[in-house]
């Protein structure tokens, strides 16, 4: 299955930090009942891996995907635990390669105009803004698009519920990853219906955008 195929209508993906493997699952049915059903696992934790193969049993509907990948072995590990597509912070020719001819779609992180020739060269066309809002936020999406007309973006990095739809707005933004569905309040109380709840609005306002 390629990028474009799992992210084809999808306005968010949720990018989560899981500290706990209890909490996995009741998070990741959290954001499929709201609507949000493609998430991105980060590498940042140990209970990473584990809580991408708890959420790949056991969450009818979930499209997991693993975050922070810095090296072709990560892409190996998160495979063989059931990720189904991989996102980096950035690209080096290493990981390029290794995602090429790897089992995993990579979505490589760019921040500047250099960057994202080079990561057209490598082969990637859709690209990860990041971080979206320290590297020129939605002005400089619109800056690149018409020097850049194939590349497609998906945001991350100081994107929330308040500048979501300036992002989604602009035809080189596909979708736009954040945290902010699953804030660590929510997540640490349990409260999985609010997670819920913060889900279903960011579709909302991603249909009203679209």
């Amino acid at each position: 299955m390629t990028l474009e195929t799992l992210l084809k209508g999808v306005p968010v993906i949720p990018v989560l930090a899981i500290r706990d493997l209890a909490q996995a699952v009741p998070l990741a049915r959290a954001l499929v009942a709201g609507g949000l059903p493609v998430l991105e696992i980060t590498l940042r934790t140990p209970a990473a891996l584990e809580a991408i193969r708890a959420i790949k049993g056991e969450v009818e509907g979930a499209l997991v995907g693993v975050g922070t990948v810095l090296r072709p072995d990560d892409l190996d590990r998160a495979a063989a635990a059931g990720a189904v597509f991989a996102v980096s912070p950035g690209l080096t020719e290493d990981l390029a390669r290794a995602a090429l001819a790897g089992p995993l779609p990579l979505l490589p992180g760019t921040a500047t105009a250099s960057e994202m020739m080079r990561a057209r060269e490598l082969g990637f066309t859709a690209v990860k803004f990041f971080p979206a809002a320290q590297a020129g936020g939605p002005a400089a999406l619109k800056a690149v698009a018409p020097v850049l007309p194939e590349m497609r973006f998906c945001p991350t990095g100081g994107v929330s519920a308040a500048n979501m739809a300036e992002y989604l707005a602009l035809p080189n933004v596909f979708c736009v990853g954040g945290s902010w569905v699953a804030p660590d309040a929510a997540i640490a109380a349990g409260d999985w219906h609010a997670i819920t709840v913060l889900a279903s609005e960011a579709v909302g306002r991603a249909v009203k955008t679209a």
